[in-house]
C-alpha cells in the first residue's frame, strides 16, 4: 500500500524535507543537521557540528539513559527525550537511532527525531490507515488523476471478485470483473469529482458479482477528493458498501405499502383479487393467481375454521408477465381442477392455515397427479419455484393465492414467504370486506326493488311505461320513486317523487314515503291534500329521526333525511278527460300531444316536502286521446356542464324527435320521429339514452304516460229523485243498461249489481242529500256510483239479529270486489266494483298488488 499526502482531521502530515534528522559518530558527536532539525531546535548546522549531541539534553539523567540505549540496541526507538532550543525552551521529542557506516568505515549513527505532538498524529493516522484498508467493512480504493490504483483493500478483492493480481496502476476497467458495474457511469462519476473536487455521496449503484451472476446486487458507492497542501486535487478515494440486503428490505417494505394503497380499491371481490395479482406481478412474482371457495366468489358467508375437506375453488382472478402462459388454463369462474381432492395441497394448505413453497421438480410431480396438461406448461415455461398461500379473514377460510416464478433465476426465499403472507393477508381482509359489502348489498337491493313497483297496472284510461336509474351506475341506493295508483271511478293517479340523499335511509324513507301516498290514494283525496298529508308525514319522520339513536353506513337517521323531498301527483279522470296535478319542489311534467307538440305544463309551484309549510295548490287542464305526459325526477336536468334550462330545452328536442343541438351524452342519434308515436317502452329509451350518462349521479326515476277517454257508450249518470220509489226505477235502469252492454245474461252479475245500486241508492235517500245521481262504468270492471250532496261518512258495521236496517254497506263488501267513499266540495261518492266476466281480449282484472317486477324497470 502506497501513503498518499493529504490533510485530516488529525493535522498535517509532514511531507519530505519535514524531517528532522542529525548524524552523530561513534563519540556521540553531531556530523550533520537536517533543516527540519535546525527548525525543529533553532540550530544551525554550523552551530552544532563538531559538538557533543548530548549537549542539547535537558539533564544528566536523560545523557546517561540516552548513552545507555546507544549502546545497547543497533536500531531502536530510544524513546522521549527533553532538548534544549536555542532560545532556552524545551522540547519533548521522540528519538530513533539507524545504524549506519560512515566513508572512512568508522561506525554511526541516523538520528530522527520528532516532536511529540507529530508523533501522535503520525501513529493515529497510520493506525486509522491501517484499519481501514485491513478490518473495515467498506471496500476502499485510492485512484490518481488518472483513475488508476493506487491502492484497493482486501475488502474489495474478496467481496467482489477481482481477480487475485495487483492491481497498481491500473484502471477499473482493466481489471474489474465482466459485469460488475457500469463501467462507463463508473467513469463518469470519477472525472466529475476530479473536475469539481466535490464529493459523491452515497449514490446507489447496481451490478452483479460473478459469484452469483444471476442476482443484482446494490452498493451505496461515496467519492471523495484528495488533496495536497496547497488545495490541488491529486486523487480520488472509493468508500463503497455493500447494501444489497437492505434495499432488498426497501423494496419489500415498499410492497407492503403498496398492498395497503392498491389493494381494496373497490368493493368488489373480484376487482380486489385482481388487484392482489397485478400487485404481485412482476414486482414478485412471474406469474400469480387467486382461487376463492364458492360463497365467498358469491359474496356469501363462508364457513367458519379451517377447511378438513376437500372443496372446490373457482378461478378469481390471474396475472402473467409478457412470455408467460399464452392461454388461460382456468377462466375466470370456473373450477380450478387442481384444487380437488382431500389429498391436494390447497386443501392442505387450507387446513393447516400454512403456506407451501415447491421447486420445479415438486410442482410437476404434484400437478401431473391432478392435471397433465397444466404439468405440460409448467414444464414448457421452466417453473421452479411455487408458492401457495392460504387465505383467511377473521378465522374463516376464504381461498387460496399462488405465486410462480420461471423467468427469474432466484426461487423464493424465506423472506419472500413472509412478504407473500403480508400483503396476502392485507388482501384477505378487503376481500372478506368486499364479500360482506356484496351480501350487504344484495340484500338492500332487494329492500329497494320490494319498495318500488313490481309492475304497472294494465289500465283502460293510461298505459305506462318506467325506468329507474340508481345513482352510480348501480353503485348507489336512492330515494326515487314513481307509481301508477287505480282509483275508483276509472280514474288513474301517477306520482313521482325523490327523497335526497343516498343509501340505506334514503330507500327506507322513500318506501315508507310512498306507502303513505298509496294509502292517501285509497281515500280519494285531491292531489293538494294528499301532499299537505305527506308534508306532515316527513315532518314525523324528522322528529323520529330526531329522537333515534338509529344511524345508518353514512351517519344519518334510518327515519330522517326526508326533508326536501319533492314530489307530484297527478290524478287523471278518464270520463271527463280532466287531468288534476300538484307538485312539491318539483320540476313540472312535459305533455307530448298526438301531434307531435311538446311543453311543459305550467303548475302551481310548491315547496319540497318538510319545509316551509306553505300551503300546496293544484292546477287542473284537458287531456286529449293519445296524449303523453312524462313524469321525471329533477336529476334527469342536472348535469355539472349544463343548467337546468338548457337540460329542459334538451329534453324538449328529445320529446319532439329533433336533431340534438349537440352530441348526445350515449352517441347515438335521435331518430327524427316525434316520441307520441313510439311505444312507451322506446320512448324511456330514448330519453335514457340521450338524456343520461351510462352512470348518472344522482338515482333517476322516470314515468311516461298515455292517457285515453272513455268512451261514452261506456259510461251513463241518471238524475234520480230522492223519494223511496226510485230505488225500483234505479234496478230497472241498471237491467236495461246491463242489456245494452250484453251483461244481463250472467244472472250472478246482474243480480249483484241490481242488489248493490238498491242497497246505494236507498243509503242516499235514507241518509244523504239531494241530488242524487247514479253512475254506471264499463272499464275493467263494472262500476257503480252513487253521489249525493251530504258528507256524511258512511260505517260499515255488523247487524244485530234484532236490527230491521243496517246490513246495505256490509252486504255490499260481501258481494263487490271493492268499494269506498270519496268526498267532493259539495257531498260525496260512494263506489263499489264488480268484476266483469273473463272474455278474449278483456283487460285483466284490477289489482293493488301483483307478483313479479315489472320488466320495464331497469335492474338494480
Amino acid at each position: 500500500m502506497r501513503e498518499a499526502v493529504f490533510h485530516d482531521t488529525f493535522g498535517e502530515l509532514p511531507e519530505p524535507g519535514d524531517e528532522s534528522y542529525a548524524v552523530v559518530d561513534a563519540r556521540g558527536v553531531l556530523m550533520s543537521w537536517s533543516p527540519g532539525a535546525e527548525r525543529l531546535l533553532g540550530y544551525t548546522v554550523d552551530e552544532v557540528q563538531g559538538r557533543s549531541a548530548t549537549e542539547l539534553l535537558d539533564s544528566h539523567a536523560e545523557v546517561a539513559n540516552l548513552t545507555g540505549r546507544f549502546r545497547a540496541q543497533d536500531t531502536a526507538f530510544l524513546g522521549q527525550v527533553v532538548l534544549r532550543h536555542r532560545h532556552g525552551g524545551r522540547l519533548r521529542v521522540a528519538i530513533w537511532a539507524h545504524p549506519l557506516t560512515g566513508a572512512s568505515g568508522q561506525p554511526c549513527w541516523l538520528v530522527h527525531a520528532e516532536s511529540t505532538d507529530d508523533f501522535r498524529r503520525r501513529n493515529l493516522g497510520r493506525a486509522i490507515l491501517g484499519s481501514l484498508f485491513n478490518e473495515s467493512p467498506f471496500i476502499v480504493d485510492v485512484f490518481d488523476t488518472r483513475l488508476r490504483f493506487v491502492a484497493q483493500n482486501r475488502r474489495a478483492r474478496q467481496g467482489a471478485g477481482f481477480p487475485d493480481q495487483d492491481s497498481f496502476g491500473r484502471t477499473m476497467r482493466e481489471i474489474a470483473p465482466a459485469g460488475l458495474l457500469d463501467l462507463t457511469a463508473f467513469e463518469a462519476r470519477q472525472r466529475q469529482v476530479l473536475a469539481t473536487g466535490v464529493a459523491m455521496v452515497a449514490t446507489e449503484v447496481r451490478g452483479r458479482v460473478p459469484a452469483d451472476p444471476d442476482r443484482d446486487r446494490t452498493w451505496s458507492e461515496t467519492i471523495l477528493p484528495l488533496r495536497n497542501r496547497s488545495g490541488e486535487v491529486i486523487g480520488i478515494v472509493h468508500a463503497v458498501f455493500d447494501v444489497t440486503e437492505r434495499v432488498r428490505a426497501q423494496e419489500r417494505l415498499a410492497l407492503v405499502n403498496d398492498a395497503s394503497s392498491k389493494i381494496g380499491g373497490s368493493l368488489d371481490v373480484l376487482d380486489t383479487a385482481q388487484e392482489l395479482t397485478d400487485l404481485a406481478v412482476p414486482a414478485f412474482a412471474d406469474h400469480a393467481y387467486v382461487n376463492l371457495l364458492d360463497p365467498v366468489f358469491g359474496g356469501e358467508e363462508p364457513t367458519a375454521g379451517p377447511i378438513a375437506d376437500a372443496v372446490p375453488l373457482r378461478r378469481a382472478a390471474s396475472s402473467s408477465v409478457l412470455g408467460g402462459p399464452g392461454q388461460v388454463a382456468v377462466a375466470t369462474g370456473d373450477v380450478d381442477p387442481f384444487t380437488s381432492g382431500p389429498s391436494s395441497l390447497f386443501t392442505r394448505a387450507m387446513a393447516s392455515g400454512e403456506p407451501v413453497l415447491l421447486t420445479g421438480p415438486e410442482v410437476l410431480a404434484e400437478l401431473t397427479a391432478f392435471d397433465p396438461r397444466r404439468a405440460a406448461l409448467v414444464g414448457e415455461l421452466g417453473v421452479h419455484s411455487w408458492l401457495l398461500v392460504p387465505m383467511a379473514a377473521r378465522g374463516a377460510a376464504l381461498g387460496t393465492v399462488v405465486f410462480v416464478r420461471f423467468q427469474r433465476a432466484h426461487q423464493f426465499e424465506a423472506d419472500d414467504v413472509l412478504l407473500a403472507q403480508e400483503f396476502v393477508a392485507r388482501a384477505a381482509v378487503c376481500i372478506d370486506n368486499a364479500r360482506r359489502y356484496t351480501r350487504e348489498r344484495t340484500t338492500a337491493l332487494a329492500l329497494q326493488r320490494s319498495l318500488l313497483p313490481r309492475r304497472l297496472p294494465t289500465l283502460g284510461a293510461v298505459e305506462a311505461a318506467s325506468r329507474y336509474l340508481p345513482a352510480g351506475g348501480h353503485l348507489e341506493l336512492g330515494g326515487a320513486w314513481f307509481d301508477v295508483i287505480p282509483l275508483s271511478g276509472a280514474r288513474v293517479a301517477l306520482a313521482v317523487g325523490d327523497v335526497g340523499g343516498h343509501g340505506l335511509h334514503s330507500a327506507v324513507t322513500m318506501g315508507r314515503l310512498r306507502t303513505a301516498m298509496r294509502t292517501l290514494a285509497d281515500l280519494d283525496l285531491p292531489p293538494e291534500e294528499v301532499l299537505t298529508h305527506l308534508d306532515d308525514q316527513v315532518n314525523r319522520f324528522q322528529d323520529e329521526s330526531d329522537e333515534s339513536d338509529d344511524v345508518d353506513e353514512s351517519g344519518e337517521g334510518l327515519t330522517g333525511g326526508a326533508a326536501g323531498t319533492t314530489c307530484l301527483y297527478a290524478v287523471f279522470d278518464p270520463i271527463s278527460r280532466r287531468c288534476t296535478m300538484a307538485r312539491a319542489g318539483h320540476p313540472s311534467p312535459a305533455r307530448v300531444s298526438a301531434d307531435g307538440r311538446v311543453e311543459f305544463l305550467e303548475l302551481p309551484g310548491g315547496p319540497a316536502l318538510g319545509g316551509s309549510g306553505a300551503p300546496f295548490e293544484s292546477g287542473e287542464l284537458t287531456l286529449a286521446d293519445g296524449d303523453l305526459l312524462v313524469l321525471y325526477t329533477g336529476a334527469l336536468l342536472k348535469s355539472p356542464e349544463q343548467g337546468t334550462a338548457s337540460r329542459a330545452e334538451r329534453l324538449r328536442e328529445v320529446l319532439s324527435g329533433q336533431p340534438l343541438s349537440d352530441q348526445p351524452l350515449s352517441g347515438q342519434p335521435v331518430s327524427g320521429q316525434p316520441v307520441s308515436g313510439l311505444a312507451l317502452d322506446d320512448v324511456c329509451e330514448a330519453v335514457i339514452r340521450q338524456m343520461l350518462p351510462i352512470h348518472p349521479q344522482d338515482d333517476v326515476a322516470l314515468l311516461v304516460a298515455r292517457v285515453h277517454g272513455l268512451d261514452a257508450d261506456r259510461h251513463v249518470t241518471w238524475e234520480l229523485a230522492s223519494e223511496p220509489e226510485i230505488v225500483r226505477e234505479a234496478r230497472t235502469l241498471t237491467a236495461r243498461q246491463l242489456a245494452e252492454w250484453d251483461l244481463a245474461d250472467r244472472v250472478d252479475l246482474a243480480f249483484t249489481t241490481e242488489l248493490v245500486v238498491s242497497e246505494l241508492v236507498t243509503n242516499a235517500i235514507r241518509y244523504g242529500k239531494p241530488p242524487i245521481r247514479l253512475t254506471l262504468i264499463r272499464d275493467r270492471t263494472l262500476v257503480c256510483e252513487v253521489t249525493d250532496g251530504s258528507s256524511t261518512s258512511p260505517h260499515i258495521r255488523r247487524a244485530l239479529e234484532t236490527d230491521e236496517g243496517g246490513r246495505g254497506l256490509y252486504m255490499i263488501a260481501q258481494f263487490t270486489q271493492l268499494w269506498g267513499a270519496r268526498y267532493h266540495a259539495r257531498g260525496k261518492t260512494i263506489w263499489a266494483e264488480l268484476p266483469l266476466p273473463e272474455s278474449p281480449g278483456a283487460p285483466e282484472r284490477p289489482s293493488r298488488t301483483a307478483p313479479g317486477l315489472d320488466p320495464s324497470i331497469r335492474k338494480l
